[in-house]
């Protein structure tokens, strides 16, 4: 259920906002049933900086609007080494584990699942990616950010050493 949104934010700036997950939730009630929606968005500038939102709405529309929205809030920039990681890292967010490693030039995206949106939006060209834990597409993403938040690049791990 991935879809692609590109959208012009209020500040001017060419943001993709990607789809990665549209849940249904049905309850119960003397009527019958009443239906409501979550989505999971990723937004990013393909240039280093990402965000992930949660949404939740009666309507699928409106949960993606909400996940977008708090996406564009929580963004964050992602030290990267030309078009790349720079060193291999783990990301845990409850029962997800992602292992992202740097791959060489011309190596493409390889990764599913949660991940691709979540590197795709960032601007990170060659990647190697494995979920290693939970299928559970909000997890994953989590991780993921969680994985690209802990990377560091060698001149900042060369001040804390000195």
């Amino acid at each position: 259920m991935s879809e692609d949104r590109n959208k012009r934010d209020g500040g001017g700036s060419d943001l993709d906002e990607r789809v990665v997950f549209v849940n249904r939730c049905a309850k119960v009630v003397k009527g019958g049933r009443r239906f409501s929606f979550s989505a999971v968005v990723v937004v990013g500038d393909h240039g280093g900086r990402v965000g992930f939102g949660f949404g939740k709405a009666n309507e699928v529309s409106e949960a993606i609007r909400k996940g977008g929205d708090c996406a564009k809030k929580e963004m964050m920039r992602v030290k990267m080494v030309g078009k790349t990681i720079p060193h291999d890292v783990i990301g845990v967010c409850d029962g997800g584990r992602v292992l992202l490693k740097p791959a060489p030039d011309g190596s493409g995206i390889i990764a599913g699942g949660g991940m691709r949106p979540v590197l795709e939006a960032a601007g990170v060209r060659d990647v190697i990616g494995k979920s290693l834990g939970s299928k559970n597409r909000l997890n994953v993403v989590k991780a993921t950010i969680a994985a690209l938040q802990q990377l560091r690049t060698a001149e900042e791990i060369a001040a804390t050493r000195t």
